[in-house]
């Protein structure tokens, strides 16, 4: 769908070959860094044998038939990442889980648990970290949220299981531990996260990168968090907003007229609401 500014929606039709069981279903959505020209954009989407990103073009209001530009990521009932979004470099980067099994997240020949990095062609990215390799970076347990400060540098937010959510500052063929290590404090060969939370206050999934903050969407917490930033890319103390307000929240984004979108997710495992899931239009602090 194409939600415009003053809030109509046009149906622009169905992305075909999608699996939804369990935690899986159509995840992900990026516009090509190109799209005013090329009308392209790309989709995640859970298939019958794997999770996988494909390409379709916009006719109009008409949504064209889908292209594999990158398959092979595994898929389960949870755990199936999702997160599509263009970098500064207009490479794509892919986040994918651990689907269920947690060795994938420590194995470089695995799709699974990691972040990727391919043009959009689907091919490994020049200047990957590993030779001939779509992955960025390793050791995720089920990345949600991935954005860039002005900088160029890269956070995203992950799932903890049963202890701490992380949000962490993401370095080329960088190790973050899963599942050796769940929040900080492990081996010296693993980065520790910038902040973490206790699984009941977040939960993060989609994340949104200002000149001054990081804003990540809280599911189980049900809450927006901000964690302010310096100017070498350390983070403060998060605080807290909507808190118990909408909902659980699966999404943010920064307009280009300064304020924030929000999107809840409340039909599926929350308290829904008559109106709800909405798309909520908030000011930037």
């Amino acid at each position: 769908m194409r939600v415009a500014g003053d809030g109509a929606v046009t149906d622009l039709g169905q992305v075909p070959g999608v699996d939804p069981g369990g935690e899986g279903g159509l995840l992900g959505l990026a516009l090509s860094p190109a799209f005013a020209d090329d009308s392209l954009l790309y989709a995640y989407r859970t298939a019958s044998d794997g999770n996988e990103v494909v390409r379709l073009r916009l006719d109009g209001d008409r949504l064209g038939e889908p292209e594999v530009v990158l398959s092979g990521i595994p898929k389960s009932g949870n755990h199936n990442g999702g997160r599509l979004k263009f970098g500064p470099d207009e490479m794509l980067y892919v986040t994918t889980g651990d689907a269920g099994d947690t060795s994938r997240s420590q194995d470089p020949d695995s799709l699974g648990g990691k972040i990727l990095r391919i043009t959009a062609d689907g091919d490994p990215a020049p200047g990957n970290p590993f030779d001939g390799s779509p992955v960025w970076s390793l050791g995720h347990r089920n990345v949600q949220g991935i954005g860039w400060d002005a900088a160029g540098r890269m956070y995203a937010s992950e799932f903890g299981q049963n202890a701490l959510d992380e949000l962490n500052l993401i370095e080329p063929g960088a190790n973050y531990g899963w599942p050796l290590v769940e929040g900080g404090g492990g081996a010296p060969e693993f980065v520790d996260p910038l902040v973490t939370w206790s699984t009941d206050e977040a939960s993060p999934s989609g994340i949104a990168v200002t000149g001054a903050a990081v804003y990540l969407a809280a599911l189980r917490g049900e809450r927006l968090w901000r964690v302010p930033l310096s100017d070498g890319g350390t983070a403060g103390s998060p605080v807290a907003h909507l808190t118990g307000e909408v909902g659980r929240l699966r999404d943010v984004v920064v307009t280009s007229e300064g304020s924030l979108l929000v999107l809840t997710n409340n039909t599926s495992r929350g308290d829904a609401a008559p109106d709800d899931d909405r798309l909520l239009s908030i000011p930037l602090e």
